[in-house]
């Protein structure tokens, strides 16, 4: 069973996170030949404090 874990901070709605888990799951299915169900996608969300990109924490980015 694949898991695929998105990591971030994607600021989007309820509705807007179950399309993506919709055709992420899809898209992973089909590339596996496998079944939508065998599919776990996991969301893990990380407020902008708690992430860093070019040695700068999101929070202090302009």
């Amino acid at each position: 069973m694949p898991v695929v874990t998105i990591a971030g901070n994607p600021n989007i709605s309820d509705d807007e996170r179950r399309k993506m888990v919709h055709e992420v799951s899809k898209i992973v299915a089909e590339s596996y030949g496998l079944p939508i169900e065998a599919i776990t996608v996991l969301v893990q969300e990380y407020p902008p404090e708690n992430i860093g990109v070019a040695g700068e924490l999101l929070i202090d980015k302009k």
